[in-house]
């Protein structure tokens, strides 16, 4: 389903997707085929994009189009204990 569908039969509301196919472009994610799973309400859209894995994600209808900005992993660094005891 495109994203257009999506607006129409879910207009000014939170949806919760799959994402079908997607390309990426200049550090952004462009969602181009979804599924929907399930509208949201407004107070349950924080909680269930929190319960959201792998390619599901809670977008709001309001947008004209779906575009998620990649962030880049911040390195963790690894602090050994044992090392820093006196």
């Amino acid at each position: 389903m495109k994203w257009s569908e999506v607006r129409k039969l879910y207009p000014n509301q939170f949806v919760k997707l799959k994402s079908l196919s997607s390309h990426v472009k200049d550090g952004q994610e462009i969602i181009v085929e979804m599924a929907v799973v399930s509208p949201v309400p407004d107070e349950m859209a924080t909680k269930e994009l929190l319960k959201s894995k792998g390619d599901e994600l809670v977008y709001h209808t309001i947008h004209e189009n779906i575009v998620l900005e990649i962030r880049q992993d911040v390195g963790l660094r690894r602090f050994d204990y044992n090392e820093n005891q006196i």
